[in-house]
């Protein structure tokens, strides 16, 4: 991958983490799974199985579905 694809790259993570601390703000959300998503999101690590639904036929739950009783 060219060095300027992946500075790009890294750049619209960094957008993509802004993104959801904000949303995250104005919802008033502060749960554990938006923590979650603003630590991965900030890291360099890539995380095949992030998604907590599936995303490629897999059987789970969609988000709508999801038990937020875990949120802190």
């Amino acid at each position: 991958m060219a060095e300027q694809t992946v500075f790009e790259l890294r750049q619209k993570i960094a957008q993509a983490r802004e993104v959801i601390a904000h949303l995250i703000e104005k919802a008033a959300f502060n749960g554990a799974e938006a923590h979650r998503a603003l630590e991965y999101f900030g890291s360099d690590s890539f995380d095949r199985d992030f998604l907590p639904w599936p995303h490629h036929g897999d059987e789970g739950l969609r988000p709508g579905e999801l038990n937020a009783s875990n949120d802190d």
